[in-house]
């Protein structure tokens, strides 16, 4: 019996991009505070409408109030609020130009993008052929170096099916207060980062009995 591992790596594009935009808001009145943060969530809601089937999901991912107190004692001195909603695009183009309308509204922060492949993409099963295609190969090697052939497969295992973690590396952060926009208005052109996709297998072959011993 001959055991054996096979592995590959390989780049791909990236799918998908996301990134999450938050809405806040802080005022001494905790209805005002409410306000104002539901009434800035409802304008960016507004706005990711705007761009319909080109969004490929959004989901609210935290709403946050609470009361600010003072150092001593429980006494409140404001109450703040925020909204965040994490947005999934694959037109890269539209990604960027969206992420600055947003990140132009009165205190909204956006924070992106992060990069990824769909759990479906067929990047992932053509790594786990390879992977298994690298197994049987090793496997001959072997068996040929001592003058025998694979004979048999006895077990295949899937070791290890993941993706890079290039795709959280560097996301920026962009606040603007109602920055003025007007001819030279900012346009952000993104460089989507390449995808590490890495499949390992472990294998076990019977072979037939070695004639280079």
């Amino acid at each position: 019996m001959v055991a054996v591992r096979g592995e590959v790596v390989r780049e791909a594009d990236p799918e998908l991009g996301s990134f999450t935009v938050t809405v806040s808001a802080r005022d001494k009145d905790r209805a005002a505070t409410l306000t104002r943060v539901t009434g800035r969530h409802q304008a960016v809601r507004a706005v990711l409408d705007q761009y319909g089937d080109a969004i490929e999901h959004r989901e609210t991912r935290g709403v946050n109030v609470y009361p600010e107190t003072k150092r001593s004692g429980e006494r409140v001195s404001a109450y703040a609020g925020s909204i965040s909603t994490t947005v999934t695009m694959t037109d890269f183009a539209l990604l960027g130009e969206l992420m600055l309308r947003l990140a132009d509204a009165d205190q909204t922060s956006v924070y992106g993008p992060r990069w990824s492949l769909r759990p479906t993409s067929p990047v992932h099963r053509d790594a786990r052929r390879a992977a298994v295609a690298e197994a049987i190969g090793r496997a001959r090697e072997y068996a040929e170096a001592l003058g025998a052939q694979v004979i048999r497969l006895v077990e295949l295992a899937d070791v290890e099916l993941s993706r890079g973690q290039a795709e959280y590396a560097r996301p920026m952060r962009m606040t603007l207060a109602g920055a003025t926009r007007g001819a030279g208005e900012p346009q952000l052109n993104l460089d989507p980062q390449r995808q590490t996709i890495t499949a390992q297998v472990e294998a076990r072959f019977t072979i037939s009995e070695p004639t280079a011993l």
